[in-house]
Parts: C-alpha cells; structure tokens; sequence
C-alpha cells in the first residue's frame, strides 16, 4: 500500500522520473536488444516513481515462454495483469499489430510510456485498459477493442487466487486463436504466499489441453510459467 506522503513524493518527482524513463526505453530501442536482452530489461528498465518499469519474473523463464510466442509470428497480444509493464515491454517488441494491457489500477501517466514501447520500426499500437477482469462489463469493453480479432497470446498474470485465474482462463480463453497460446504466471509447486494458487488451477487443467511448462528448478519457491496451446476447434464462448 502506498502512503499518502509516499504518493505526494512520487507525483513531485514525476516529471523528472518520466524523462528518465523516455530516456532509457530510447536508448532500449536504439540498442535493438535480443529476447534475452530484452527479458532483462523488463525487470529493471532503471526507471522510478509512477514510471518504474519491473516485473518478478526469471530470466530462462520469460525469455523461454517470448521464444514461444514468438515461432507465432504474433499480430496481436492481450496481457491479462499490467503491473510494473516488464512484460508488456517484450510483448509490444512481438505483437506486429496490437498489444492490450490490462490492469485492475489506474496506470496514472504510466500509461503513456506503456505505448512508447514497440520499438521506433514496429507498426504495434499498445491499448492500456483499467478495470476489473472479473467483470463481464470488461470482458465486452475487451471484446470490442479487438474489434472482431482473435489474439495469438494471452499471458494470465493478474488475481493468482485458484478462482480468479480460473475465471480469468474461462472468460477470454475465446479471444484467442485456434494453435494460439495462452500462459499463466506462478505454476510453481511451492509458492511464496498463500495467495498464489495458480499451481492448483494448473494442475487440473494442464491433463485436458497440449502444454509446456518453463520451471527452472522443481525445487524453487514461486515463479513458473505454464502455457496451453487453443486447440484446433478453438473453445466455446464463456457463460455469462
């Protein structure tokens, strides 16, 4: 939780903080990074405040699941879980055409370096969308924005709760393409908090579809990635 003084310190230091932050996502593009490269940016571009750009993944990990995506040839990418945007920033460097990102809070001017970051020669354009997954008011607002399309990866990071990420795979595993993928953060045995239950869900779903699993070490506490290949026939709308 951010406190009221931490809040007045961050929207100071703002403008500064968002200068460095252009800064260093153009000195990204100008080194034309590799997928390894690029997966350790995303967690830790060196940006801070509003502008911070993190996210908690391992490197073989992300940079296994990117090779993945990748082999799709990807026109459009859905992120279910923005957070800090360290994996937005490896999926707009894939997506051709669209990325949308998805978060429960507000981006703030966050939201302005998310489409900053396909690199300067790509044609994706980023669409940040706020609110709640779980809705299906969302659902149709996401619906509409991909205007007809189907996506070729969906990556599920948000509520690790069993029920969330559930609800979460139930309700846009239909957006995304027959043979396209869609992966799941947190499918690690032990896991750091009670809160993450992604394991529990994957187990009883990685048996019913084509999967590969990223998990550097069996024994580690936290992490994994889990993706499901959409089979031919696709899947059937969600229930409403």
């Amino acid at each position: 939780m951010v406190s009221p003084l931490q809040v007045f310190s961050r929207n100071l230091r703002a403008p500064f903080h968002r200068w460095q932050a252009f800064r260093l996502l153009r000195a990204l593009h100008a080194a034309r990074p590799s997928l390894p490269e690029l997966a350790k940016r995303g967690q830790k571009l060196g940006s801070n405040g509003w502008y911070r750009v993190r996210t908690l993944q391992i490197p073989s990990e992300i940079t296994a699941l990117a090779r993945e995506v990748e082999k799709l040839k990807p026109r459009i990418v859905v992120e279910i879980g923005t957070a800090r945007g360290g994996t937005a920033l490896i999926w707009a460097y894939l997506a051709r055409e669209r990325l949308i990102t998805c978060d429960i809070l507000d981006k703030r001017g966050f939201a302005d370096l998310l489409r900053a970051f396909p690199p300067p020669d790509s044609a994706c354009r980023v669409s940040v969308m706020i609110g709640d997954s779980h809705d299906p008011a969302f659902a149709e607002r996401l619906r509409a924005e991909l205007a007809g399309e189907l996506a070729d990866f969906l990556f599920i990071d948000g509520d690790h709760t069993e029920a969330g990420v559930a609800r979460d795979f139930e309700m846009y595993r239909e957006f995304v393409r027959p043979g396209g993928l869609i992966g799941f953060h947190d499918i690690a045995e032990k896991q750091p908090l009670p809160t993450n239950q992604v394991q529990h869900f994957w187990k009883k779903i990685r048996g019913a579809y084509e999967t590969i699993e990223f998990i550097q070490n069996r024994d580690q506490t936290g992490f994994g990635i889990g993706v499901v290949r959409v089979p031919a026939e696709g899947f059937p709308p969600a229930t409403r």
